[in-house]
């Protein structure tokens, strides 16, 4: 059965909620919507998932070099693929901020034995120059791909992908943001949310997908496993949202380090901005303008957060810089561009 078969009403729903709502939906489908072409067909040049499957279309780097998917691109590679397009202005920019991530965890490892790709849904204005620009300002490494191409392959490939759904095509709000991660040569491909924990994508990527044998841990009992930790709902939005951009006290990231924020800025403004930043860079609110201009010209993402989201993300940094606690090494915050 092709992939884009599997999972049928409940990959349907799935695209349809809003980026605010399905982190955790996504991570739970991605565990599920494993494509399961066997190591041992794949290495017979049997497996399902491979140029007989995959589409070879062409696509056209920043650099303006073509490069063929199949051939250049997934052939016995690890890779990360999500589609994007640069004009978004709300998931696209987290989903790059959080992969950004990801890629800083793997290091030298992207480029090398892992392999990330962001192709544009929008080839008409996402020409290899606006693409490359777009690289440049999220400070993406090697390894990690903007690519473009004509729209038909593109549409194909996120068909084949799984991923292809009428969004910016028909001017509505809808927009796929499940990211595709595989092995071209085992077979193992998963879809997963670019909003998970940026270590586990990484785990997924550099230990999973590559079937490394780790040595076995000694198993605890069940009595002495520590319990997750509980976290509020602010400093779970905050974890789950704001720390791609931003840290809590270990200084500017993509964003502005939001110690204090709290402090610095009237808390109406600041609810607003987290609420509906689009709209105040619109109306060139001056505030927003100079947060804009001095980080990169990245615009903050609407992440369709409810009033008691926002008052819930308030709380939290205002009460870790009450007491001025650094946030954790991985928190580096992602609630765009405060």
């Amino acid at each position: 059965m092709a992939y884009e078969h599997l999972g049928g009403e409940v990959m349907k729903a799935q695209n349809r909620l809003q980026v605010a709502a399905f982190p955790a939906l996504l991570a739970l489908l991605g565990s599920m919507l494993m494509l399961a072409g066997g190591p041992a067909d794949a290495a017979n040049g049997r497996g399902r998932w491979r140029a007989d499957y995959f589409p070879n279309v062409p696509l056209v780097t920043p650099e303006g070099e073509t490069v063929y998917f199949y051939d250049d691109l997934i052939k016995d590679k690890v890779v990360a693929i999500n589609f994007i397009f640069t004009s978004c202005e709300n998931s696209c920019p987290a989903e790059t901020a959080r992969l950004r991530q990801v890629q800083q965890i793997l290091g030298d490892r992207v480029g090398s034995d892992i392999f990330m790709y962001s192709i544009s849904i929008d080839p008409d204005n996402d020409t290899p120059e606006v693409l490359g620009e777009y690289a440049k300002k999220f400070d993406v490494g090697p390894g990690w791909l903007f690519l473009t191409g004509q729209e038909e392959d593109i549409t194909l490939l996120r068909k084949k992908l799984g991923l292809f759904i009428e969004e910016i095509q028909d001017d509505s709000q809808d927009h796929n943001v499940s990211l595709i991660i595989g092995n071209e040569a085992t077979g193992r491909w998963m879809r997963r949310s670019p909003f998970d924990n940026p270590k586990a994508l990484a785990t997924n990527l550099g230990d999973w997908l590559h079937n490394w044998k780790v040595p076995k841990q000694k198993r605890n009992d069940y009595a002495e496993v520590k319990t997750q930790p509980q976290y509020s709902r602010g400093e779970y939005l905050f974890r789950s949202r704001c720390n791609a951009c931003h840290t809590l006290g270990a200084g500017d990231n993509i964003g502005p380090d939001l110690i204090g924020v709290t402090d610095k800025r009237d808390r109406a403004w600041l609810a607003r901005w987290i609420a509906v930043p689009d709209q105040m860079l619109a109306e060139k609110d001056p505030i927003a303008m100079e947060l804009f201009n001095r980080y990169n010209e990245l615009p903050m993402p609407n992440l369709q957060l409810n009033d008691v989201d926002v008052a819930a993300v308030i709380d939290f940094m205002e009460k870790k810089s009450q007491r001025h606690e650094p946030a954790p090494a991985d928190e580096h915050a992602h609630h765009q561009h405060h």
